[in-house]
């Protein structure tokens, strides 16, 4: 499989990894700098909420950029601004700069990721399955190890975190200046309104919708569990996000591949929710040294799916990659940025355990529409689909 993929992909892929690694990099150093700050669980989840906000409403134009600058100039602007607000989010003198400035770090990221998968996939050769598959792959792992250099480097200063992931965004910078080229085929320039239009078409906007409650549950766990683990170090806490973030890759590549070759996508969907809600009541039920495990177990059930939202999100939809990512992405980054926000503020108010109930509850709100209107994604999935689902090289 690896022969499928040119010098562009693995830069593209590296660049991904890096970009996934900056989401997570902060999360054993929540504590910290509430600490520090002398910030609330609320305030000290803006980190979060700026971000995933700022990315959210930057997919309805980053993709348009994508067409009409090109792929290569609009990653290398994203990853560009975030090397400059990931400095500056080390250089913070307070909690509401730190959190304007990851909202510009949030911006820069929505620039590169609306375009590297439309990257990714454009420039293998080996079809989509395996061009989602590097993706996931570089997703996950990114996940994993950002907080595992945010412990490292947090347990030195909770702004060296920060300086680390600039360095390494400065050097995917250069990998996508040096590797990637336009494609030869460039989609034709489109607007913002492509974008809300394509979330008119009922299968684009269910899988969006879903994706929007899943995405709440996923960033319950990334961006406030922390806050629920306060009497780990920062070392300590990098060590659990991080095999959480390997469960993530591990099955969003590995399992979901094996899964997908034996049962339809959206039923594997439908049972692998109904396994996060009963995880989430576990959690809420379970305070304590237990809560970590369950909070570590999750990113197995993440990961596979991740990999059949972002399959379903292209595969789905009749439209172009940039415009059915953007529509996708546009909403369930919406779910992502409402979850630590109103997590933060549940957790300070009536207890740290209560988000997790909250999440499940939105989460099976997500398995309804499933069960509801599975039968028309599997109908637009075989219209649509470029190539099978299961096809992986």
């Amino acid at each position: 499989m690896l022969k499928h993929f040119p010098p562009a992909v693995w830069a593209t892929a590296f660049a991904t990894f890096v970009a996934f690694m900056g989401i997570g990099v902060v999360d054993p150093i929540l504590p910290l700098i509430g600490r520090s700050m002398g910030a609330t669980p609320s305030q000290v989840e803006w980190l979060f909420t700026s971000y995933i906000a700022v990315m959210a409403i930057a997919m309805l134009v980053s993709g348009v950029l994508g067409t009409r600058l090109g792929g290569k100039k609009t990653m290398l602007l994203g990853l560009g601004m975030v090397v400059v607000f990931a400095t500056l989010s080390g250089l913070s003198p307070s909690i509401g700069f730190l959190a304007g400035v990851r909202g510009g770090w949030g911006l820069g990221n929505a620039f590169f990721t609306s375009t590297a998968l439309s990257i990714i996939v454009g420039f293998s050769t080996g079809g989509m399955g395996p061009a989602i598959t590097l993706y996931e792959a570089a997703l996950g792992l990114g996940i994993a190890s950002g907080p595992l250099l945010g412990g490292a480097l947090g347990s030195i200063h909770w702004r060296d975190p920060f300086f680390g992931t600039a360095t390494l965004m400065a050097i995917a910078f250069v990998a996508t200046w040096k590797f990637v080229r336009e494609p030869t085929r460039k989609e034709a320039p489109r607007t913002a309104r492509d974008i809300l239009s394509a979330l008119r078409n009922r299968a684009v906007l269910t899988n969006a919708l879903i994706g929007l409650t899943y995405s709440y549950a996923f960033f319950t766990i990334l961006a406030y569990s922390p806050l629920t683990l306060g009497r780990l170090n920062a070392v300590s806490l990098g060590i659990t996000y991080f095999f959480w973030g390997l469960l993530v890759a591990v099955s969003s590549v590995l399992v979901v591949n094996w899964l997908v070759r034996r049962i339809k996508p959206v039923t594997i969907l439908t049972v692998n929710m109904s396994l996060i809600v009963v995880l989430f009541l576990l959690a809420g039920l379970m305070p304590g040294h237990r809560l970590l495990y369950i909070i570590v177990i999750t990113g197995f059930f993440f990961g596979i799916a991740n990999a059949l939202f972002t399959t379903l999100a292209m595969e789905v939809s009749p439209y172009s990659r940039s415009i059915s990512s953007g529509a996708y992405n546009f909403l369930r980054w919406s779910g992502a940025a409402l979850a630590p926000l109103f997590s933060g503020l549940i957790g300070q108010h009536w207890g740290l355990t209560i988000p997790f109930f909250v999440s499940g509850g939105i989460l099976l709100v997500g398995i309804i529409g499933l069960l509801l209107k599975g039968r028309m994604l599997t109908d637009a999935l075989h219209v649509n689909g470029s190539q099978p689902l299961q096809k992986t090289s």
